[in-house]
Order: C-alpha cells, then structure tokens, then sequence
C-alpha cells in the first residue's frame, strides 16, 4: 500500500477519526524540546507578558494559514 493510498484512506474516515490519526502519527515523530528550545520559549513567553501587543491573536493566525492552505491547494502540482 502506497503513502497516498493511505492518505485516501484517511480522508474517508470522519473528521475526528482523522485527527486522532494525526495525533498518533505526531506523537510517534515527538521529541522532548532541548533546553536550549526551553529556553528560548520562555524567553518569548517573558517578552509576550512585558508586551501583549507584540503577539497575534489567533484569529488572524488561523485566517492567515486558512488563506495559505487555499493558495497551495489551488496552484496545480508540477
């Protein structure tokens, strides 16, 4: 069975079966942060706390990455 095989199989399954398989598949790829990576979100975390409005709100996020999603999946594959 080929890798879009399947892909195909998983976009038949409903939408919460779909997401459990890709949380399983993420959490088989998981690794532990560094210390350094530990590090690094806090000192970002620290940075959002001073300064709220250096963050984005999730909204915008989302419609952005939605907006990014739709653009790829309307240009053909070459």
């Amino acid at each position: 069975m080929s890798a879009t095989d399947i892909l195909e199989q998983i976009r038949r399954l409903p939408v919460e079966e779909q997401r459990k398989v890709v949380q399983g598949i993420q959490e088989e790829f998981e690794e532990d942060p560094t210390a350094e990576q530990i590090a690094e979100f806090e000192a970002r975390a620290e940075r959002l706390r001073r300064n709220p409005a250096l963050g984005i709100p999730l909204e915008k996020v989302r419609s952005e990455l939605k907006a990014r999603l739709e653009q790829r999946r309307a240009c053909p594959k070459q």
